[in-house]
């Protein structure tokens, strides 16, 4: 069978639940969901290429300085601007991780290394362009412990090298913003954010990218499409800042449901490993995504990560119901049963 390179394609398929893209419970906010209804009227017009509306309200939401912003066409637009724009000759990215990461590098020819999260301060030098970390990590769902972090900042900015620091979960972690790389913020920095996975918005593609310089700030922005970000979207961002209540009440559904499936996915025999996102990676010795979707539930198959292999499997945190339909399903098609 065809295997996809990231969750969330539920087409061509007859998907009853989706555990494999990792996008917030709750669903969009229903003043989001006005938001977009409302903007349709827009559309005959060009968006704004500068999303100055957006940007406005991201640098009180941030606190950081409007020049400092870029707004993209998702965080995956993001990532591929930034290296055309910076075309690093080396990079060290961590393992495993989210693949678009070293596909963009490759795409500008750079020379990409792979180190273990434990083991990247060994790999630094004032040789590497770029350092790529996903924080907490896709698939692993795994924050970098703080100290790490902050020698990782430090020594990036000591080499000057490029730190980009993926965060689109940490707005899902619970006290994300207590393990952001914003705290270490210098020139060398780029945070990379998006509104796909906090508000349920995949389909409306719309990331931002935090710099602390606002030169290369100007570099990225001046890389790819220039309306990048579409009328529709703008306005999804701009109603979703407003949304404290709705995030916090994903953060306590998420910390509770995600404590509920790793038990459960114990119980039917799998290695179940620990996770501060919403999602969770775990292994077995099945091809259970292949017997899940017999069941019409689509989970992530990680083969395709580097360092993992055959086996590891992840799925996002989802409401109480839908986490006992996974369940039950997974002791349906393994004919194991609670202990």
């Amino acid at each position: 069978m065809l295997r996809d390179i990231h969750g969330g394609n539920i087409y061509g398929r007859n998907i009853i639940l989706d555990f494999s893209a990792n996008i917030n419970p709750l669903g969009m906010p229903e003043n989001v969901k006005k938001a977009v209804v409302d903007a349709v009227s827009g559309i005959e017009r060009y968006p704004d290429p500068y999303c100055l509306g957006l940007i406005r309200k991201l640098s009180v939401h941030e606190k950081i300085n409007e020049e400092n912003i870029v707004c993209g066409n998702g965080a995956d637009d993001l990532i591929y601007r930034i290296a055309h724009a910076l075309r690093p000759k080396t990079a060290i990215i961590m393992k495993p991780t989210f693949s678009e990461y070293a596909k963009a590098l490759h795409e500008v020819g750079c020379d990409v290394t792979e180190y273990a999260p434990e083991n990247i301060i060994d790999g630094l030098s004032d040789c590497v362009d770029v350092l790529v970390l996903c924080n907490p990590n896709n698939p692993t769902g795994q924050l970098i412990d703080d100290i790490l972090l902050k020698n990782i900042c430090e020594k990036c900015k000591e080499n000057k090298t490029i730190l980009l620091c993926d965060e689109c979960f940490t707005d899902l972690c619970k006290n994300g913003n207590k393990h952001s790389a914003k705290q270490y913020m210098n020139d060398n920095t780029i945070i990379l954010k998006a509104f796909t996975k906090t508000y349920a918005m995949p389909g409306l593609r719309l990331g931002y990218a935090l710099l602390g310089s606002t030169e290369v700030a100007e570099k990225i922005r001046n890389s790819g499409q220039y309306w990048s970000v579409s009328t529709v979207a703008q306005a999804a961002g701009i109603a979703a800042l407003d949304e404290c209540e709705y995030v916090e009440c994903a953060l306590d559904i998420i910390s509770a449901e995600r404590k509920y499936l790793s038990e459960e996915l114990g119980k039917c025999g799998f290695e179940v490993y620990p996770s501060d996102a919403n999602f969770i990676l775990f292994r077995c010795g099945i091809q259970l995504d292949e017997l899940l979707l017999g069941e019409g539930i689509l989970i992530r198959n990680c083969a395709d990560y580097n360092g993992l292999g055959n086996g590891f499997f992840r799925v996002a945190v989802r409401l109480h119901a839908e986490n006992e339909a996974l369940i039950d399903a997974v002791r349906k098609v393994t004919k194991w049963r609670k202990t």
